[in-house]
Formats: structure tokens, C-alpha cells, sequence
């Protein structure tokens, strides 16, 4: 199937040949036809299936032809809003890219810069808001924002909203947008307070999904090194000089451990630099696009400012710290083994983390092959073979592999 089957038009399949892609993922397969109806829709998939281009394209079609068939609206038709700066600013980045042959007009809104900007481009017209939700809240609180003509709205990451605390903002959001509209929710996982959301939001929707939820990567290879605590800088050092280890990405749980990883790799010769909150918007959008270009081979962040990050030749990704949410590993290492390629996960598993790494093998459903290294014994020996019950359980509607599943959705999800 191309993407011309799926009934995009000439300018759009022109636009995503360009970006190097002429076949369409599962997930892009079965959404785009769903979101080019006009259906509401659910996407569950995990991080490089394709899901941004599977709610854009079709966003980008049905604003184009509403501008023939409907009066022109001064106010944006269509709103995205996603976690992250970095995300809303990736969105961004592939609106421009997909929609270069069309004449849409689209404004990227997160907070960390200044709002002047922003509020002149809102009062000049638009077609596409792409937000995060404190920003945006902020706009509309000064009047700043009219999303009274909005069409579609896109939830991206929904999962990850509810975990940083944003439902409440997004509840909000919503409430500001006409009943008539078309929903779209993309998220990894499905937790019970997003499905109460989709409930009172949506109008029959159609569910895709696309491999069991919170099942990792099927390219991505998976090794844990069992290492005292107190040896995780040197061993991290040992991998990244060995050959293979290219674009790597290496996840810690604070933003102090990745400023502290970052001196210690800088000794050793590696590109580095680190993404996290407390850097401004400018050293986060350097480090990225020295990241994408080549420049810095190594990127330390920490969850929340990573959800930004896509890049599809990303080699390894190393779990510095292990997670205290299981979920998070899965979004982790989901940013190797992108686009086809295969990919490894690494995770330095100290004994103090036990219990953390036994709930990730309990998500996974099996349990994940230990390599003891030379010289970095693992201190108290972590257990391995005691957590290869089954999963933790997940309501699904495909059938974990392959080709997603499709149903509507009657009421409930």
C-alpha cells in the first residue's frame, strides 16, 4: 500500500516522498482513512511507529479542502497539543514538512520564550496550533487565543500528560472547544484516567492499535549489566568506547545525575550534552539539533524533556538509572530500533534498583538477559529468572503483533 491509496492528495504524497518515506506504517495505514472521514479516533502505539504523521497528513487534507467548501475563519481549525516543548516543537517541524506544497499557516506555542511573538502570530491567522497546555492556557486567559472555530483537536501523548500532571490544564483546554469537533488521542498506554477522558470526549470512536500496549520495540535488543552503584559512571565510559556505539542515548532519573554525566563523559572525549528542565530553550534546541546533525554523539536526558526527541538512527539507548514507573522504560528504549532498523537497550542495574528492574521484567513478561562485565562486579547479586510471569495485564484490542486491529467503540472504550 502506498500513501496515495490511503487517499491523500497528489501534494501531500509529493511532500512525504520527499521526507524519504513511500510506504506507510501500521499505525499511518489503518488512522489516516479513520481521521480523513472525519471519525473520532484512539491510537495506542509506541514511540516510532509513525503515529505524528498518522493524525497530520489527514489534519492537513481536510484543513485544505475546508477552505474550498467552508467560508475562510480568521481563528485556527485545527489545535495539537503535546507534552513537551520539545515535542510541540518537532510537530512543528513536520506540519512545515508535510504541508510545504499547501497553503496552510501554523504556530508552534510552548512557554520558556517570550509570548509577544506568539500573540501577534495569533492575531494574524491560522490554520494549525501546535501547544503545550500551560502555555497555551496562558494565552487564553488573556484573550489572546479564540479556539472557537476549532475542527480537530489532537491529544499526542496523552499518557505522558497525565503523568506530568497536565489533565487538569487539558480538561480545561477542551472545554473551551466547540461540541462539534473531530478527536484524536494518541498515546502509548491507556491508563484508567485517560479512559475516562475518551469517554466523555469522544462520539464512537475507532481504536487502532498497533502491538500489545507497553510491549517494547520487537528490533530493539535487550541487556541489562549488573554493576555496583557506585561503578555506573566508569562502566558507562567502558560502553561508550566501544565501536558500535554511535548516536547513543543515555537516560538518568535527575537533572544533577545528567549535568554529572555530562562532566565525567566529557573527560573521555565524547560529544555530549544534556537535555533536561532546567536548561533554557535554547541550550535544550542546540543540544537536540547538534543531537539529529551529528555534532554530539552522546545526548543525557532525563523522561520528560526526551519526549521530544525523533530521531530515527539513534543505536543505543542506555538506562543509566533504572525507572521508578516500568512504563517509562518502555518509552525509553522505544527511541532505538526506529524506521526498520534494529537497536539495543542497555540498562546498568545496581542492587539498590532490584525492585524496579523486577517491575519492568513484569511489564515486558519476561526477563531480560544479564552480561556481567570484567572488572565491574555487580555488588549484591541482582536475581534473574524470578520474574518471568506473564505481563501486567493490558485491555487490547489487536492482537500484539503485526497489522493493528480496528473496532468502534460503542460508548465505552
Amino acid at each position: 500500500m502506498t500513501f496515495a491509496d490511503l487517499g491523500l492528495c497528489p501534494e501531500l504524497v509529493r511532500a512525504v516522498a520527499s521526507a524519504g518515506y513511500d510506504t506507510p506504517t501500521s499505525i499511518q495505514e489503518q488512522a489516516i482513512p479513520v481521521a480523513l472521514d472525519g471519525q473520532d479516533l484512539i491510537a495506542c502505539g509506541q514511540t516510532g511507529t509513525g503515529k505524528t504523521a498518522a493524525f497530520l497528513l489527514p489534519i492537513l487534507q481536510r484543513l485544505t479542502i475546508g477552505k474550498v467548501k467552508r467560508r475562510p475563519t480568521h481563528h485556527p481549525r485545527a489545535l495539537i497539543v503535546a507534552p513537551t516543548r520539545e515535542l510541540a516543537a518537532q510537530i512543528g517541524e513536520m506540519v512545515e514538512r508535510y504541508g510545504k506544497y499547501l497553503r496552510l499557516r501554523s504556530l508552534v506555542i510552548y512557554g520558556g520564550v517570550g509570548m509577544e511573538r506568539q500573540t501577534r502570530r495569533l492575531a494574524g491567522g491560522l490554520d494549525i496550533v501546535i501547544a503545550t497546555p500551560g502555555r497555551l492556557l496562558d494565552h487564553l486567559g488573556r484573550s489572546q487565543a479564540n479556539l472557537g472555530a476549532i475542527e480537530t483537536v489532537v491529544l499526542d501523548e496523552a499518557d505522558r500528560m497525565l503523568d506530568m500532571g497536565f489533565l487538569p490544564d487539558v480538561r480545561r483546554i477542551l472545554a473551551t472547544l466547540p461540541t462539534e469537533r473531530q478527536n484524536l488521542f494518541f498515546s502509548a498506554t491507556m491508563p484508567d484516567e485517560i479512559e475516562q477522558l475518551i469517554r466523555r470526549t469522544t462520539r464512537e470512536p475507532v481504536m487502532v492499535e498497533v502491538a500489545r500496549r507497553a510491549t517494547p520495540v520487537g528490533a530493539v535488543r535487550q541487556v541489562v549489566h549488573p554493576v555496583a552503584m557506585n561503578r555506573k559512571k566508569d562502566l558507562l565510559s567502558g560502553l561508550l568506547k566501544r565501536d558500535n556505539m554511535d548516536r547513543t542515548l543515555v537516560f538518568t532519573r535527575t537533572k544533577a545525575r545528567a549535568n554529572q554525566l555530562v562532566r565525567h563523559l566529557e573527560k573521555s572525549g565524547r560529544r555530549v550534552a544534556a537535555i533536561h528542565a532546567n536548561k533554557s530553550q535554547n541550550a535544550r534546541t542546540r543540544a537536540l539539533s547538534g543531537f539529529r546533525t551529528g555534532k554530539i554523539d552522546t545526548l543525557i536526558a532525563t523522561d520528560i524533556a526526551a519526549r521530544g526527541i525523533d530521531v530515527d538512527d539513534i543505536s543505543h539507548v542506555i538506562n543509566f538509572d533504572l525507572p521508578h514507573v516500568p512504563e517509562d522504560y518502555i518509552h525509553r528504549i522505544g527511541r532505538t530500533a526506529r524506521a526498520g532498523r534494529q537497536g539495543d537497550a542497555i540498562a546498568l542495574a545496581a542492587p539498590e534498583e532490584r525492585a524496579q528492574l523486577a517491575a519492568i521484567e513484569r511489564l515486558v513478561g519476561k526477563s531480560i538477559r544479564r552480561e556481567h562485565l570484567p572488572g565491574f562486579p555487580p555488588g549484591a547479586q541482582t536475581e534473574e529468572g524470578t520474574n518471568r510471569g506473564k505481563g501486567r495485564s493490558y485491555r487490547r484490542t489487536g492482537h500484539g503483533h503485526g497489522r493493528p486491529q480496528r473496532r468502534t467503540l460503542s460508548g465505552a472504550v
